[in-house]
């Protein structure tokens, strides 16, 4: 049976020579010969992962509940390519440097080209380990109709009903230039060097059929994804992400993290995948600097050393949202960020978060621009996530000090499977 993803000869035919041997160049391993008639992935990568390395096929996608990396590089593109069977070369070539990337190897598995042309990998990761390198990709509602409405590249019919731009919620103060795209890769690294490298050798990949439209660089991450890790920090100095969903909740995590094929009979494609929310949040670090520690513990609902919650325990104790003070007020204050994001303020929904503090200098005023790279990944952002974030953007106390500025909702795939390709399903 024919490859339905495999390019016609008519489009193969008007793929630029300077693009088809960056194609072939991230799937050197396979030889241009075996890229051309549908380009699978890197012989290297048929061997078990690395010391230090995630697998990168299976069922779902790495990223996701893996133990959390303390590197980011995110990055969104919009697909510049008006071709079908280019869209699927690149997705092809993607997972082809992913998997090689993904076990500390060269863009290419090492393959030398000629000479005078450039090399397949960039280079500075050259004899770095694969610092637990995952990449994680995922689709945003312009891959499939444009702003007219347009079905751009024949797959707008298997649309998943809940990917779409997310709304406007109040107190937003978005930058288009940091919203959106068609595309989205997730790096995450203990080595931020491995991180850059990986987007920048997808980046380059891309040329011509895809343009990088923001990306984001993240350290410290602000949750923990396994029993294994302990609670980090956010910038504000406090513990975040304590009630986080973690990897070792197996039923918890198939109920809110990974689609299934019920959920959406059109996108049964997106089944073991899941949504990325993705939504960059400005601190005003100077005014919560200045702050009483008595007004930031109430505000967020915790204590600031240990975590615990101001209702008394540990950090793990669950709080009481009903417990009073000696004046008759709740402990846990009414607008308080703990009390607002909790489940049983929210229908009972969980989410799986993977955040990371920014810092990006500092802004026109010289104030830092810094702050949260919101990251969280959910069956259904419908019931998970929007009702939630319109709820803490009309209550949160907390609101005073944050500003979104960034937004973005994305498919993710599942997994890939040997000698398959980055959403292959939904091709086929």
């Amino acid at each position: 049976m024919s490859d339905p993803a495999a390019p016609p000869p008519h489009d193969r035919r008007g793929l630029s020579r300077r693009r088809l041997l960056g194609y072939a160049g991230a799937g050197a391993a396979v030889g241009a010969a075996g890229f051309a008639g549908g380009m699978g992935t890197a012989r290297a990568t048929d061997t078990p992962p690395a010391a230090g390395a995630y697998a990168f096929h299976g069922r779902h996608q790495a990223g996701i509940v893996s133990p959390a990396q303390d590197r980011l590089h995110f990055a969104a593109f919009d697909v510049t390519t008006t071709s079908r069977a280019e869209l699927v070369m690149l997705l092809k070539s993607w997972t082809a440097a992913a998997a090689a990337m993904s076990r500390g190897l060269p863009v290419g598995g090492g393959t030398p080209l000629p000479y005078d042309s450039p090399p397949a990998d960039t280079g500075e990761a050259l004899g770095l380990p694969p610092s637990r390198l995952t990449l994680t990709f995922g689709f945003g509602p312009g891959l499939f109709r444009d702003a007219n409405g347009h079905d751009r590249f024949g797959i707008d019919h298997r649309r998943p009903k809940a990917l779409r731009t997310l709304p406007h919620f109040p107190a937003d103060n978005l930058k288009p230039e940091r919203s959106g795209g068609d595309l989205c890769v997730q790096a995450c690294a203990d080595d931020p060097q491995v991180a850059v490298h990986a987007i920048r050798n997808l980046s380059r990949i891309a040329f011509g059929s895809a343009a990088l439209r923001w990306s984001q660089l993240g350290f410290g991450r602000t949750s923990s994804t396994s029993t294994s890790q302990a609670t980090p920090r956010n910038l504000f100095g406090f513990k975040d992400g304590t009630d986080n969903l973690k990897a070792e909740e197996g039923s918890a995590v198939d109920r809110f993290v990974w689609v299934a094929p019920e959920d959406d009979p059109a996108a049964r494609w997106l089944s073991d995948g899941s949504y990325l929310v993705a939504r960059r949040i400005n601190m005003a670090i100077e005014p919560w600097d200045r702050t009483a520690l008595s007004e930031q513990e109430r505000l967020i609902g915790r204590d600031r050393a240990h975590g615990a919650p101001l209702s008394g325990g540990s950090e793990h104790t669950a709080p009481s949202f009903s417990t009073r003070g000696s004046d008759g007020k709740p402990l846990m204050a009414m607008d308080s960020h703990v009390r607002l994001a909790h489940p049983s303020h929210n229908d009972g929904v969980r989410m799986l978060r993977r955040g990371y503090n920014f810092t990006d200098g500092n802004d026109e005023l010289g104030r830092l621009d810094a702050g949260l790279f919101f990251i969280a990944y959910v069956r259904d952002p419908d019931r998970q996530y929007i009702p939630m974030q319109t709820r803490l953007s009309q209550r949160d106390g907390l609101m005073e000090y944050l500003q979104h500025t960034g937004s973005a909702l994305f498919a993710v795939p599942p997994g890939v499977r040997r000698g398959g390709f980055v959403g292959e399903a939904l091709f086929a």
